[in-house]
C-alpha cells in the first residue's frame, strides 16, 4: 500500500468514525542492533540506532480515542545485528566492492513481526514502540513520556543483552 492511499484510508477512518486519532509514531531501541524499518499497525516509524529513540517521529497511525479491554499492535521491523561493521571495511564507500559486500551484509538482516497488548490509558497521544533484547516488543499509545513514574515502559535505553535468549 503506498504512503498516499495510507494515508487517505487514515483520515477516511477518522472522518467516519470520531472515535479514532491519528497519531505520530517513535520508537527506543534497547538494544544494540540497528532497527533499518518499522511499522505499528503498518504505520511506518523511524529507523533506530542502538540505544537511541524517542526523538524523531512519523505520521500517522490510527488508534482509538477511548482505550478498549484487547486493544492490540501488530509490530513489524527489519534488524541489522551489527550496524556499524561497514566502517570497517577497506573497501571504497559505494565502489562496486563495497557495495557487494554490502549486499553480503544485508543478508544478516532478520524481519519480524510480533503481536502485544497495548496497556491502558486514559488519554491517547503517541503511539511508543519499545524493541528489548530477545525481539521482545512494547507499544503504549498513552499522553504520558518515557522517564514519567506514570510511564509502563521505563526501561534503560542501553539494556543488557543475554547471550542465549529464552523461547
Amino acid at each position: 500500500m503506498t504512503l498516499g492511499i495510507a494515508g487517505m484510508l487514515m483520515l477516511f477512518a477518522c472522518r467516519t468514525n470520531p472515535e479514532m486519532l491519528s497519531a505520530p509514531v517513535t520508537g527506543y531501541n534497547h538494544t544494540s542492533a540497528a532497527i533499518n524499518r518499522f511499522t505499528v499497525n503498518d504505520a511506518g516509524g523511524p529507523n533506530l540506532g542502538p540505544h537511541q529513540g524517542g526523538g524523531k517521529q512519523s505520521c500517522c497511525g490510527v488508534v482509538p480515542r477511548t482505550w478498549v479491554p484487547g486493544l492490540r499492535a501488530v509490530v513489524v521491523w527489519e534488524k541489522d545485528p551489527e550496524p556499524y561493521s561497514y566502517g570497517k571495511w577497506i573497501e571504497r564507500p559505494y565502489s562496486d566492492a563495497w557495495t557487494k559486500r554490502m549486499e553480503e551484509h544485508k543478508q544478516q538482516y532478520s524481519r519480524h513481526k510480533v503481536v502485544v497488548d497495548i496497556p491502558k490509558y486514559d488519554t491517547a497521544g503517541t503511539l511508543k514502540v519499545h524493541f528489548l533484547p530477545c525481539n521482545q516488543v512494547r507499544v503504549s499509545v498513552d499522553n504520558v513520556k518515557p522517564g514519567d513514574p506514570r510511564y509502563p515502559y521505563n526501561y534503560p535505553m542501553n539494556m543488557p543483552e543475554p547471550k542465549v535468549c529464552p523461547d
